[in-house]
């Protein structure tokens, strides 16, 4: 049983010539997808600290009323760094770097497609966060939000080139970003082991193949648009300058048709995560498999036919609004779908509360709280009386720190042994989850009131007006802990990194392909492709008496 169980490891050296380089000229010559995908998340992470840094900065000018630690200019600088980063540079590239790394892996393939294509994606998202940055060291840092808005952003409001910044950095993470969606639809439909049918891949494969077409339908417009606004500020060509003939409702029109399905491309490989820890640590099959992946489908195709509810304020008239207030509300249907499936997954399940398990849970209860509020902005006149208010900022980040960021840490604990050969602390880990936890929910639950109490987002300031104060000071104390668990959780890698626990080729008694080969899995990947007759290959490797014939 145990040689079985071993799988696809191979002992003898196999009969592939693989270049192996040390120190920094691997990493700058790299092309093999572990390495390409430890950039990204590497990078990602420096940019998540630097976002982080932001964030906390503005709430403690929002700490107290009338507060002086920020002038304006600097807060609606860090506003837009804070924003622009979270989005381009942490959410969509660090989900790219764990696709890179593990759907290879999880298809038995020894790599991506195309693998110097693959490297190239990575360095140009790279160049176009440092071309960011580098605008806040010369002096013109963006500073008219991440959403950019014309006519802020057009002459003569902004003569300055922070606008130029911001679209020609978005321009070139978006091309990196389009290459490495091409990349992985390329590989999954290409690489897969032998027995790997459609039917077969491994969730996360799924939502990382259904991303990567919205990818492909969604960051074109934005990179157009981007490109738009740098020839009406450097060429004249006012597509949205109103006084010459333009129109800015074009701008939102374009953005928005990224911007919403970009809500998906940030949550659904996530979901592809926690569709993969759930099952393990309950020890059951994942319940409605299929429903899952043709709702991760339905979810990517619906996610193009709701963004003018970003718009219900902007007078596109009722039918208009009635049409994609009924759509946003029917997206939540294929997402509830899968809320149901992962709860009837632990449902009589032998759970093992592990550091993993418990972010996995955390993600689910902060990700419903957020998509409750979603049916709630989807009704127009409720929307109306909150737009552009810090209901807005809550619904937001509920969804999108609650799903996205809880659900990479599940992801984080769940294939570190992978990656590394050693185990992160689950002593150190559970107070990251009770940090996490209480952080999320001092920062964020008081924004629900603060809008409904006439607050409006993207002022550095506000007067003493009553409980105002209060909910702020709650809102900074919780990021100041959110800062804290994120600290907690490098000081787990840093020392996990020197000191951890060996973890072995398969800690988690796992089904997938990838913990099929070593910890961490070298070049090749793997000695011999596998074959695969289930979706489970390493149940049936372990148990080849009762395999899993799905």
């Amino acid at each position: 049983m145990a040689e079985q169980a071993r799988l696809y490891v191979e002992t003898a050296q196999p009969a592939i010539s693989v270049p192996t380089y040390q120190g920094i000229y691997r990493w700058v010559t790299t092309v093999d997808h572990k390495d390409i995908g430890l950039l990204y998340i590497g990078t990602s992470l420096i940019f998540f600290l630097l976002a982080g840094v932001e964030s906390v900065l503005m709430r403690i000018q929002l700490a107290t009323p009338n507060e002086h630690v920020l002038d304006p200019q600097t807060y609606n600088e860090l506003f837009t760094l804070h924003g622009t980063t979270m989005i381009f540079l942490l959410g969509m590239p660090v989900l790219i770097g764990v696709a890179n790394y593990f759907v290879p892996l999880m298809i038995g393939a020894r790599d991506m497609a195309f693998p110097r294509l693959n490297a190239l994606s990575y360095w140009l998202f790279l160049f176009g966060g440092l071309l960011l940055y580098f605008s806040f060291f010369a002096g013109a840092a963006p500073d008219a939000m991440w959403f950019m808005y014309p006519p802020y952003t057009e002459r003569p409001f902004t003569t300055l080139p922070r606008p130029d910044y911001w679209s020609a950095a978005i321009v070139v993470t978006s091309i990196g970003t389009i290459i490495a969606a091409i990349n992985l639809i390329a590989t999954i439909v290409l690489l897969r082991a032998p027995g790997m049918r459609m039917s077969r891949l491994p969730l996360f494969v799924w939502t990382a193949l259904t991303t990567s077409f919205i990818i492909l339908w969604a960051v074109p417009p934005l990179t157009g648009a981007a490109v738009m606004l740098l020839a009406d500020r450097i060429l004249g060509a006012n597509f949205f300058n109103v006084p010459a003939g333009g129109n800015v409702i074009l701008w939102e029109h374009i953005f928005w048709s990224f911007g919403h399905p970009e809500v998906y491309i940030l949550i659904l490989p996530v979901f592809g995560i926690i569709s993969e820890v759930l099952p393990v640590f309950s020890r059951k099959p994942i319940f409605g498999y299929e429903f899952i992946a043709a709702s991760s489908v339905a979810i990517a195709f619906l996610s193009f036919l709701v963004w003018s509810h970003h718009m219900f304020t902007s007078g596109l008239g009722t039918t208009v609004n009635a049409v994609f207030a009924g759509t946003s509300v029917l997206i939540a249907v294929p997402t509830g779908v899968k809320i149901f499936n992962w709860t009837a997954t632990m449902w009589k399940g032998s759970l093992r509360l592990t550091t993993s398990m418990l972010f996995a849970i955390s993600f689910l209860v902060e990700f419903v709280i957020g998509g409750l509020t979603g049916p709630m902005l989807a009704t127009v006149p409720v929307d109306w009386q909150v737009h552009d208010s810090y209901f807005i900022v809550a619904h937001f980040h509920y969804v999108l720190y609650g799903g996205t960021v809880l659900g990479l840490y599940a992801g984080a604990y769940y294939w570190f042994p992978k990656v590394t050969g050693r185990l992160l602390s689950e002593r150190i880990g559970r107070w990251h989850v009770v940090l996490e936890n209480l952080g999320m929910t001092l920062a964020f639950f008081p924004m629900h009131f603060l809008g409904l109490l006439g607050m409006p987002r993207h002022v550095y300031t506000y007067p003493d007006w009553p409980g105002l104060a209060s909910l702020n000071l709650t809102s900074t104390i919780g990021a100041l802990i959110l800062a804290i668990a994120t600290l907690v959780f490098l000081y787990n890698v840093i020392i996990s990194l020197r000191h951890g626990e060996p973890a072995g080729n398969d800690p988690w008694d796992a089904w997938t392909l990838e913990w099929a080969t070593s910890s961490p899995p070298p070049p090749y990947n793997f000695a011999t492709i596998p074959v695969v007759h289930s979706r489970r290959p390493l149940w049936d490797a372990k148990h080849p008496d009762h395999p899993d014939r799905r």
